[in-house]
């Protein structure tokens, strides 16, 4: 089978890419004392071999890395640049394998233990007798925070697409239409430019998504996601985003839409209205510019990623916005900002107990957003490139709201 478009070759890692990630990983996991590490986790195996084929990718400290797959094993071996990519029937022939490809197989293992499933860690357990597995997900997390400039430009290509779909935005919202409607709109706009429509979510029953449409009242009912405005969705049985409700005019319409190009997340919100926007919603977004320019100003390397949550909130109080940010009271979400990459919740997180220092080369996604009950949710969200000294916006859509 052989990969016929350019556009499907073009998106492929280089080998210099893999190289570089896997020798970070290598140095986490001397520092952290793992042998090796069994990468089981989609997202994961992707960023280290260039696939998101179904395999088991296993990265010693020394011996080359051996990409296991289950199925397709033709396209694995054009997609990934590694050297050894071999069949894998059943699990239990892991070890020999290993042990014949790579040398004797560690004491200790690292696994991803905050995304496996306790039936696979078992397995694991009964194929690999003898071996301590130990929590790989942190070291893995550490590599993936700090972008690449290849991937800082799948990023910037995601949000190229997410600008051309917000600017179609203003030519689809009509009066009385349903929120599910304009959503469904805009994803035409954005499949027909290279969305692929899966927006990857790291934890267990989160689900990703892009039709984030919430008019009017809708953007005062929470849901199960930690965040401030949920939507109510289209049923119980996914009661979140874009619902039946009609969209009216002079009410704040969030669209929080989030664009996956080549696996990378642009993620980005901003707030239409059909015609003129009352006061008080004019007056609360540009609260939110403001409290976005002041996260900005303390997001630097160095400062740790609660404080920059903690000035957010500080500000809030003081303009007299308290009860509204992020969310209503007893039900507010816990972070004004978050990594993006290849899923929308990476690290770091500008958020409640978030102790560790932010770095340069991190891409942060910062919403803030003011919630009125029973009316409405404005706010804005943007990312950014963190240097060493400021920082690049990567968004490019207009930051003002967008009337039509």
């Amino acid at each position: 089978m052989s990969i016929a478009t350019d556009p499907y070759k073009d998106q492929l890692v280089p080998s210099s890419e893999i190289e570089h990630r896997i020798n970070c990983l290598r140095s986490e996991m001397a520092r952290h004392g793992l042998g090796a590490t069994l990468i089981i986790y989609r997202p994961n195996y992707f960023y280290f071999s260039g696939t998101s084929q179904n395999a088991i990718l296993y990265i010693p400290l020394e011996k080359d890395p051996i990409l296991f797959v289950r199925r397709d094993m033709d396209r694995a071996q054009e997609e990934s640049p590694l050297l050894r990519v071999l069949p894998l029937q059943s699990l239990k022939q892991l070890p020999d394998v290993i042990e014949s490809h790579a040398g004797t197989i560690p004491q200790i293992l690292g696994v991803e233990l905050d995304v496996l499933p306790a039936q696979e860690f078992f397995r694991f357990q009964e194929v690999f007798r003898g071996v301590e597995f130990k929590n790989s997900s942190p070291v893995i997390m550490k590599c993936r925070m700090k972008k690449t400039a290849f991937e800082i430009e799948q990023i910037k290509k995601a949000a190229r697409i997410a600008y051309e779909v917000y600017e179609a935005g203003k030519n689809l919202l009509q009066l009385g239409m349903r929120e599910i409607e304009f959503g469904a709109l805009f994803e035409m706009e954005a499949k027909r430019r290279g969305h692929e429509g899966v927006i990857r979510m790291r934890g267990l029953n989160y689900e990703g998504y892009s039709w984030h449409i919430l008019s009017g009242p809708s953007g005062s009912i929470v849901s199960d996601a930690d965040t401030p405005a949920g939507g109510s969705g289209l049923s119980p049985a996914f009661p979140t985003g874009a619902g039946w409700r009609k969209i009216q005019a002079h009410e704040p319409i969030l669209v929080d839409f989030a664009i996956c190009c080549n696996g990378y997340i642009s993620d980005q919100s901003r707030i239409y209205s059909i015609g003129e926007l009352p006061e008080k919603f004019l007056k609360a977004y540009k609260v939110c510019r403001e409290i976005e320019n002041l996260v900005l100003k303390g997001a630097r390397p160095g400062v740790k990623s609660e404080d920059v949550f903690l000035i957010a909130n500080r500000l809030a109080f003081e303009l007299g916005y308290e009860d509204g940010f992020l969310g209503l009271p007893g039900k507010k979400a816990k972070f004004v900002g978050h990594g993006i990459g290849l899923e929308a919740n990476e690290i770091p997180v500008l958020g409640v107990g978030q102790e560790y220092p932010l770095e340069a080369g991190v891409v942060l996604a910062i919403e803030p957003k003011i919630v009125f009950p029973g009316e409405g949710v404005v706010g804005i969200e943007n990312m950014y490139l963190i240097k060493e000294e400021g920082y690049e916006k990567l968004t490019l859509i207009d930051d003002e709201i967008i009337q039509v």
